[in-house]
């Protein structure tokens, strides 16, 4: 199987997460909704290249033909909500004793912890408005990776791009210009997105 993109990560957790909590598992058109696509061909795209990756199974023939393949699907993890990823809001001071529970395939080794997303800076990776992110804690990541930092204390999600030996911090939104660390600025990296969770209202 090759590695699955970001995107394609995303719907297939949340089939995963839907069918956990529902009992069965979503329709096109409940896909189609969570992600905002105009069009279900755009999720058919999406199963066809989940059932060839041999992560899915689809019954065309039926509205709610989803089914995970026994050797992908494994029980939910509950893992701690440590708070919301804001401008101007450390992590540390916003830490909930709270739980969500996650599907496991998000989930490898190493500690994992959730933060809600607060705002549009990502939205071009498909990271919207109060999802749910699933970190891994590493101190360090590789140039390309979409990171949780700290700057000067303030939490942040962005893609980490190396660039000699200055640190760029990029948003997924045109409308936002990335944002450049100094080399004797206080920044930290808290953690590498493996995950996403889809808020639905």
């Amino acid at each position: 199987m090759s590695p699955l993109t970001p995107k394609q990560k995303a719907v297939f957790d949340f089939i995963v997460s839907f069918t956990e909590r529902e009992g069965y598992a979503p329709s096109q058109q409940e896909i189609a909704h969570a992600f905002g696509f105009s069009s279900l061909g755009t999720v058919q795209n999406y199963l066809v290249r989940l059932e060839r990756e041999g992560v899915l199974r689809k019954d065309w023939n039926a509205r709610r033909g989803l089914q995970v393949r026994p050797s992908v699907a494994k029980n939910s993890l509950e893992l701690p909500l440590a708070g919301t990823v804001a401008a101007g809001r450390p992590i540390e001071a916003i830490s909930t004793p709270d739980t969500i529970e996650v599907p496991a395939s998000m989930v490898g080794s190493g500690e994992n912890f959730v933060l809600r997303v607060k705002g549009d800076s990502m939205v071009g990776d498909g990271i919207l408005d109060g999802d749910f992110v699933v970190v891994r804690k590493q101190p360090q990541a590789q140039s390309g990776q979409t990171v949780v930092a700290l700057i000067r204390g303030e939490a942040t999600v962005k893609r980490l791009v190396r660039k000699g030996e200055r640190i760029e911090l990029h948003p997924a939104n045109p409308a936002m210009e990335p944002l450049v660390i100094e080399g004797e600025e206080d920044f930290r990296i808290e953690g590498v997105v493996v995950g996403l969770i889809r808020h639905c209202p």
